[in-house]
């Protein structure tokens, strides 16, 4: 089985944690390091759900907040064992599966565990598994679902990559198919028939003209986006076709529930057949709680609003304020190029003991 040292720096944990294969669905041997090098950690009490691990200091202070990440990647693209370069700063890049998203921020939240003994808040540390895939298979949902009570705090940080600049809640998403309908016919006699994809043109003109909204939501202002993301009709080069699916998504802002966001996209496509296919809500940012207000003091930058869709979604769900806080380039995230500056791992260690050591 992998070991990790705790005692590395989190530069060195963080192609450690690389190494270790972890595609999604494949955790229990990362799992198990984590689990091996927190249960040496007296201060800690650990515990593990399938491949979910938390840890947890029990001091009694005043608040309790959740350092989280996941352990699983997308998979490898011949760009493991890590390797690294030169920054052309006098600093190094780490390149590899898994650096940007997200074993930068994993590395970082191990790091504070081992170094961190007694915060001047309660941390529970949250490992968990299958981020990267389907929803029902997310080890968080699974255990915010089951376990509610592992999670409880006031106030949580997911060390997912944002350039090292807190992103406040996130947006959230749905995903629609809007239906024309025609009558097929022989494409030789197309008077015969009634083409779908071409009234999908009406469809297509309502995205065209369509201005997203822009918000202030608690102090951060969040833009919204409605795009077509893909179309299907037709079944044979000869046949004028009945029936066409414009494939929309809509990135929504926090201050709008998902009954919201139904209700506007069933009233910007009037007159269409709408099928909700999938959504989730998004995240007010909760910047005005103390545990908050001093972590952004601590990043020492103003916070930003979360363009995107993360899992603070799933503590927001649970009443638990949550920011997007992690070293690394989110555009590089899943790029077979993947890499994160060795300086940014150790700024955000700096950060989150500033905020946790006495």
């Amino acid at each position: 089985m992998p070991t990790l040292d705790l005692g590395n720096d989190a530069v060195t944990l963080t192609r450690a944690l690389c190494d270790i294969p972890s595609v999604s669905g494949d955790e229990d041997a990362i799992a198990s390091a984590v689990v091996e090098a927190l249960t040496a950690l007296p201060h800690l009490t650990v515990q593990r759900d399938g491949n979910v691990v938390v840890a947890r200091t029990e001091l009694g202070r005043a608040e309790r907040v959740v350092l989280a990440g996941h352990l699983d990647t997308v998979p490898i693209a011949s760009n493991l064992p890590t390797w690294t370069t030169p920054d052309g700063d006098g600093g190094e890049l780490v390149h590899g599966r898994g650096t940007v998203d997200m074993k930068g921020g994993v590395a970082v939240q191990l790091r504070v565990a081992a170094t961190v003994p007694e915060p001047v808040r309660d941390v529970t540390y949250v490992f968990y598994d299958n981020e990267e895939v389907d929803a029902e298979a997310n080890g968080l949902n699974r255990i915010a679902r089951e376990r509610p009570e592992w999670l409880r705090a006031d106030f949580a940080v997911l060390c997912e990559p944002s350039n090292g600049t807190v992103e406040g809640g996130c947006q959230g998403t749905m995903r629609v198919e809007v239906t024309t309908t025609g009558v097929a016919a022989h494409s030789a006699r197309a008077w015969m028939g009634r083409n779908a994809i071409h009234a999908a043109a009406g469809v297509l003109d309502r995205l065209n003209a369509y201005r997203p909204r822009e918000v202030d939501v608690d102090g951060l202002r969040y833009r919204e986006g409605l795009n077509a993301v893909g179309v299907r009709g037709g079944i044979a080069n000869n046949v004028i076709p009945d029936r066409c699916v414009v494939a929309v998504n809509y990135r929504f802002a926090p201050d709008r529930s998902p009954g919201d966001a139904e209700a506007h996209l069933r009233e910007v496509f009037e007159g269409f057949d709408v099928t909700v296919v999938d959504g989730a809500p998004g995240a007010r940012p909760g910047l005005d709680h103390p545990a908050a207000a001093a972590f952004v003091a601590a990043v020492g930058r103003p916070a930003t609003a979360k363009f995107g869709w993360t899992d603070v979604s799933r503590f927001s769900a649970l009443g638990i304020p949550a920011v997007n806080y992690g070293p690394g380039d989110p555009s590089l995230a899943h790029h077979d190029e993947e890499r994160v500056a060795a300086a940014a791992i150790e700024e955000c260690e700096r950060v989150l003991r500033s905020w946790l050591a006495p």
